[in-house]
């Protein structure tokens, strides 16, 4: 009987490639997965009735709004005052007889002046691209906030009896001018100055919108 013993180094017979490997599992690379962007610090949302009276803006652009508004307001009465006194008591004294006629200029430049102010600066954002409809309704929102003032005065004078100069003057340029300037304002936010700007810069993209774009590719090879 033959006896058959195991050679040392012998290869097992059937087997005529090179001994394989042993099947070692490859780490797997982790799918794509878009970090958290950390969002610029917002604050409270505010309340929806809010929200629709800022139209979008933040407090403090809207506080910045109103500062412009103000400062183009101040010019265009220093504008209005300085004219009238020029037309009539500057050098020649151009409408010197005619003080209702120095007037009538002064307060159309004025007027002017504001509307060019808050549109290409306070409400540059909502400009309307028909300039001719924007100043009519701009001129007919002035002439509402004049009235406004002459009501209050009408009111104070002759209704209440107060007609002293003092009361006069806190009646028409205390009252009603703080009346007046409130609803100019109103209006030429809501009203006036609807537009969307003309042709503006491009909306930034949404945070981790280009990170998405730039692994979108990779993720399809």
């Amino acid at each position: 009987m033959t006896s058959s013993r195991a050679v040392p180094g012998a290869r097992p017979s059937g087997l005529d490639g090179p001994t394989a490997a042993p099947a070692v599992d490859e780490p797997t690379a982790a799918p794509a997965v878009d970090e958290p962007v950390a969002s610029p610090a917002a604050g409270p949302t505010p309340p929806g009735l809010v929200r629709r009276l800022l139209r979008g803006q933040s407090f403090s652009a809207w506080l910045l709004e109103v500062i412009r508004f103000c400062a183009v307001g101040g010019t265009a009465f220093v504008v209005d005052v300085g004219l009238f006194n020029l037309l009539r008591f500057g050098p020649g004294e151009l409408l010197g007889e005619k003080p209702l006629t120095a007037k009538v200029l002064s307060v159309a430049v004025s007027v002017l002046v504001a509307w060019l102010g808050n549109r290409y600066w306070t409400f540059a954002g909502n400009k309307r691209d028909s300039r001719g409809r924007e100043l009519t309704l701009f001129v007919a929102v002035n002439l509402g906030g004049m009235v406004i003032a002459v009501g209050c005065l009408a009111v104070s004078h002759y209704v209440l009896g107060l007609t002293s100069p003092l009361a006069d003057n806190i009646a028409a340029n205390g009252v009603g001018l703080v009346l007046g300037t409130a609803f100019r304002y109103v209006c030429y936010r809501y009203v006036v100055f609807t537009g969307d700007g003309g042709a503006g810069p491009p909306r930034p993209a949404p945070p981790g919108a280009a990170r998405r774009r730039d692994r979108a590719p990779a993720a399809r090879r």
